[in-house]
């Protein structure tokens, strides 16, 4: 009986992704003692036919906190956005959860019994966006130069979200924490918290963007613990591109001592020639080898 889970979720336009996040997974020996779950969102049934031979369990998303029909004009994939707040409930049978979004893939199995061993004791294990090499945490208008006008995400979304201002001014400069891969045990009093805040955010803001919001008021003002890991466990690459070590054939941090990249995400997207690499396997962007080189790749999954 596996005791542990990585969870994601896809639509059909996402199907190509969510396969190589798969695939990343089950190459490394470990994952055998690993479920992987899916949380259906729009899959095809020739999709979940392909799926159902790779992972042990498929659920269909719901919307699992009430939400007007205007703001879904049918995205069915934000119910992302709603059911990874509620695992529990769709794999009752795991101890621990793992999520891991599917423009994201797994380059070294260390990130993830990281995550798993981060969520013991009821804390999230999760990663905040920021670290070496990031130039600018949070958007600033200065106003006659001299008043600032703050613009970072986490006020924004909150400021929409009707949260009332003494919790937006403290989240403004708080470092932002990306939902996009994150872990709990199943009996922890995080994910409670988590839906409350995430049932408020959801009144009054949009839906995507939600969870995230919910999650960061969940540590930032109420006070979840959580256990806080390295960047490249949630290696965002639209914030900073990783280099590449050729001796080894493997994506590391750009700054010394260039630690191992272990989960690559490629939220928002890497763009070239108004094409994004989530969507067009055959984008290629120049970055840099350990040895100072420029060479073309992509930054998704390969076998």
């Amino acid at each position: 009986m596996k005791k542990n889970a990585i969870v994601s979720l896809a639509d059909s336009n996402y199907f190509p992704l969510l396969e190589e996040l798969i695939d990343s997974i089950k190459r490394f020996k470990e994952s055998e003692n690993i479920a992987i779950c899916i949380l259906d969102a729009g899959l095809t049934h020739d999709q979940k036919e392909i799926l159902l031979k790779k992972v042990d369990k498929i659920e269909s998303a719901e919307w699992d906190i009430e939400v007007p029909e205007f703001k879904v004009k049918g995205k069915e994939w934000l119910k992302s956005q709603v059911s990874r707040a509620f695992l529990p409930k769709y794999f009752p049978s795991y101890e621990k959860y793992l999520w891991i979004d599917c423009d994201a893939w797994v380059n070294d199995w260390n990130s993830v019994e990281l995550y798993f061993k981060a969520s013991e004791g009821g804390k999230l294990g999760i990663t905040q966006t920021i670290g070496p090499g990031y130039k600018i945490t949070s958007k600033v208008n200065w106003l006659f130069g001299k008043i600032a006008i703050i613009k970072s995400q986490n006020f924004k979304h909150a400021i929409k979200s009707n949260i009332g201002y003494a919790k937006a001014r403290k989240l403004a400069f708080a470092p932002h924490i990306n939902i996009g891969v994150f872990s709990l045990e199943k009996n922890s009093r995080a994910w409670e918290i988590w839906q409350n805040n995430l049932s408020k955010t959801l009144k009054a803001g949009n839906i995507f963007g939600s969870e995230g919001l919910a999650i960061n008021i969940s540590v930032y003002i109420d006070d979840l613990e959580t256990e806080f890991l390295p960047l490249n466990c949630n290696w965002l690459t639209s914030n900073l591109l990783p280099k590449f070590d050729e001796l080894n054939q493997t994506f590391v941090e750009p700054y010394l001592p260039n630690y191992k990249i272990g989960i690559m995400h490629l939220a928002a997207g890497i763009w070239k020639d108004g094409k994004d690499m989530r969507v067009d396997k055959s984008i290629k962007i120049e970055i840099q080898t350990l040895d100072n080189k420029k060479i073309t790749k992509s930054l998704r999954y390969n076998t």
